[in-house]
């Protein structure tokens, strides 16, 4: 492929050149109509056939694409060339580079596309390793773990010509209710923020563009419903929902999509207070900055603060959103459009351009050598689901299991005869996540196999133990035949020595599950009938382990106190049985945390641990939100011994300095154990209302039978740094409590320390993480 030699000459092909040179040599050569192609992807393979995988897909999508009209001026990005219908990794992979071929040779600078894909519960492609959800990733409360994870899944993306993944998804909780509960990482900003940043830098590791998801305040939305308006204040969007994305920002990611939601009143894809002061500004992002899909579409749509595309086009790009994807409902012709009629500055186009263009050339994209073949020979088959990728996703789910009550019933011995049952206990689908291939895209191909060796609880359980298994019901619906399949359910209870029962969700979209985007819940009690089932086996006598495979905690106080135990897994991915086989048989001590609370009895929400001391329970109100298991709870098979916690420094603690907290930590059992050491701060004080108490550090501390490690955590005073009244972050004097803890209710030790100095004003370039170091 031989560029016109007009255009392949000058400094934007020398690759020895500062990229700042290289790409405003490229922006003075190129037209108004190369530029906006840049703005845009194409999304391809998006008919009928493909079903709905994204909201309003079929009324948004533009007419089809003739491609060959579409590439001769560039195009921006490539949609989901994978992840819209099944098709063999290979096959993918030479697909791209025929693409890629395509318009490098058409255009005159032959400049390629980014290719996107989304990576949340691994890649979303045919026959990819499914991998734990991010659930998962918060209740492991090991980002060293997840960033191997983040790193092996842009390893595949990178070897299959990939260069962009849509994730992490940094939202953190508010709402149980909401559908897209399963995509986050949990509700405290902290665990969300540390976890997330780890998964970044793993992508990044890989040469893969990590993309932030929702910027900002998605997850508030009013009564857990998805694509819903927000009322938060200024406060709990820049101490609870910001936070996550300055860590991840500083974890190297390069690209952040924008919320679907409005805040207050305005459209985030319309923003610039949020897009570019705080974004660029605040937080100085230079990055790339991409359209959730049709958000800029919605501008006109959903929220009506636009009359047309144009208007659309013109209000995202001032705001800051440099890409729209999927395709062109707005950045294509009418924005051209509007351009050329004077009605649009130009100057924005070059804005948004020229990061579009820096960000193409650290991929290499510009570079004259670059060649779009996979490094694979044509005719070979290429395994993306090998045995390290599933020995990862084994061990992740392995240590993201989260045993919540065992009233001496596990683990389970040798020989017990047990009946199996539930809508998930045979289910693969109960294992994955709504973002995981199947559950996002085969749904809607029927007959196409999964991919990927998805062993159900049922299947593990069976190569161990005399199993009955009776489905009982379905996770929701209900037919003539339900009563009587519960009824059948309870027989085979009655006969067992021990009854399992797999409850919980199937995720889906839009409807499609009972966890999801677009699945929310006007309730937190267990899906269809399965109380019911649930109420039936307990009625039998036999000791019920009810085991749970969700997307969202529910609420079972009504059943708690009579369950033998309860695990929960939070959609563990394809090894996930396996996982929880581990755990219920005892070949594996469980040692995950919830990262979100399960809730009490009513189940109010909005409610979770984060709140201010008028949220907890009190005389005045008749609604108790105590939760049920609290965040950060989690059990064990052994048992361990915490240590004194190291004396508070005799001068305090410096406003701008750093004090340590470290203790000993014992295995008392006689097998391998693995604990979590979280320490919690309480501000008696304070010139606003702050959580009773919030997660400032975590530590996973692994220990051999017998063995003694110490775990010391550096805290650096701008951990204690909250959103004043005049709207600054700040450090003030005063006393403060730190509290060493199993969970977010049982707290190991309290150490109150006097906090000494000048009040101080921190900003962006504050310290975000604890120092944590373990040693024997």
């Amino acid at each position: 492929m031989t560029l016109d030699s007009g255009v392949s000459a000058g400094t934007w092909r020398d690759t020895t050149a500062p990229a700042s040179a290289r790409v405003a040599d490229l922006m003075t050569r190129m037209t108004l109509r190369e530029k906006v192609a840049q703005m845009y992807g194409a999304w391809l393979d998006v008919d009928d056939s493909a079903g709905e995988v994204a909201p309003h897909q079929h009324e948004q999508t533009p007419d089809p694409i003739d491609w060959r009209d579409l590439i001769p001026h560039g195009l921006g990005q490539i949609t989901r060339a994978y992840g819209t219908t099944p098709i063999a990794p290979a096959d993918g992979a030479r697909r791209v580079a025929r693409l890629q071929r395509d318009i490098v040779a058409a255009g005159r600078f032959g400049i390629p596309a980014i290719v996107h894909e989304e990576c949340l519960t691994g890649l979303a492609a045919w026959q990819a390793t499914i991998y734990p959800a991010p659930l998962s990733w918060g209740a492991s409360f090991d980002p060293a773990l997840v960033e191997r994870m983040g790193a092996q899944i842009g390893r595949t993306m990178h070897r299959l010509g990939i260069q962009q993944g849509l994730a992490p998804v940094l939202d953190v909780v508010r709402d149980l209710r909401w559908g897209r509960v399963e995509e986050t990482i949990g509700e405290d900003p902290h665990l969300v923020g540390t976890i997330g940043a780890a998964y970044v830098r793993g992508l990044e590791s890989a040469g893969v563009v990590a993309t932030l998801k929702h910027f900002a305040g998605y997850s508030a939305s009013r009564a857990g419903r998805n694509l819903a308006p927000v009322s938060v204040g200024p406060r709990e969007l820049a101490d609870v929902l910001l936070p996550p994305f300055e860590m991840a920002l500083r974890a190297g990611a390069r690209s952040v999509m924008n919320s679907y939601t409005d805040v207050d009143g305005v459209p985030v894809a319309a923003d610039g207070t949020l897009l570019t002061d705080l974004l660029r500004g605040r937080l100085r992002f230079d990055g790339t900055v991409v359209s959730d899909y049709f958000a800029i579409a919605f501008l006109q749509t959903l929220h009506s603060v636009a009359g047309s595309r144009a208007d659309a086009a013109a209000l995202a790009l001032r705001a800051g959103i440099d890409v729209e994807l999927p395709g062109a409902n707005c950045y294509g012709a009418p924005l051209l459009g509007a351009v050329e009629a004077g009605e649009i500055d130009e100057a924005l186009i070059d804005r948004a351009v020229t990061r579009i263009l820096l960000q193409k050339c650290a991929l290499g994209l510009l570079d004259p050598d670059w060649d779009p073949d996979p490094p694979f020979v044509d005719g070979s088959t290429v395994d993306i689901d090998g045995p390290r990728e599933r020995a990862l996703a084994k061990e992740l789910a392995e240590r993201s299991v989260v045993l919540l009550r065992n009233e001496a019933a596990l683990p389970l011995r040798p020989g017990t005869r047990l009946a199996v049952v539930g809508p998930g206990a045979a289910e693969p689908g109960a294992m994955l996540g709504c973002y995981s291939f199947p559950r996002h895209v085969l749904v809607h191909h029927p007959g196409v196999p999964a991919g990927v060796p998805i062993p159900s609880v049922l299947d593990a359980l069976r190569a161990g133990y005399d199993v009955t298994y009776a489905q009982g019901c379905p996770v929701a619906g209900d037919s003539p035949q339900t009563a009587a399949d519960i009824a059948a359910a309870a027989g085979a209870a009655a006969a067992a020595d021990v009854c399992v029962a797999v409850l919980g969700d199937l995720s889906g979209l839009f409807g499609g599950g009972t966890s999801g985007e677009g699945c929310d819940a006007s309730d937190l009690r267990l899906p269809g009938r399965q109380e019911e089932l649930l109420e039936a086996l307990l009625a039998t006598g036999t000791p019920v382990v009810l085991v749970l495979l969700v997307g969202r905690p529910y609420e079972l106080s009504r059943q708690v106190d009579r369950l033998a135990a309860v695990v929960c897994g939070f959609f563990p991915g394809e090894e996930g049985a396996a996982a929880i086989e581990g755990v219920l048989s005892g070949r594996i001590d469980p040692s995950g945390r919830l990262p979100v609370s399960f809730p009490g009895a009513g189940a109010a929400q909005p409610s979770t641990y984060l709140a201010a001391p008028l949220a907890r329970r009190s005389g005045v109100s008749t609604v108790d939100p105590t939760a049920l298991f609290p965040f950060g709870h989690g059990l064990s098979y052994t048992t361990t011994t915490w240590g004194d916690v190291a004396p508070a420094p005799a001068g305090g603690w410096p406003t701008d300095g750093t004090v340590e907290v470290s203790l000993p930590v014992t295995n008392d059992g006689d097998r391998p154990t693995s604990t979590v050491v979280q320490v919690y701060l309480h501000d008696p004080v304070a010139e606003v209302a702050r959580p009773e108490r919030q997660l400032i550090a975590a530590a996973r501390v692994d220990l051999a039978p017998g063995q003694c490690r110490t775990v010391t955590f550096g805290l650096h005073a701008d951990l204690l740094s909250y959103t004043g009244r005049d709207g600054h972050r700040l450090v003030e004097p005063g006393d403060v409590e730190l509290r060493v803890a199993r969970s977010s209710a049982d707290v190991h030790a309290a150490v109150r320390i006097p906090v000494a100095g000048p009040r101080r004003v921190v900003g962006h370039d504050r310290h975000l993480h604890p120092r944590v170091s373990v040693s024997d």
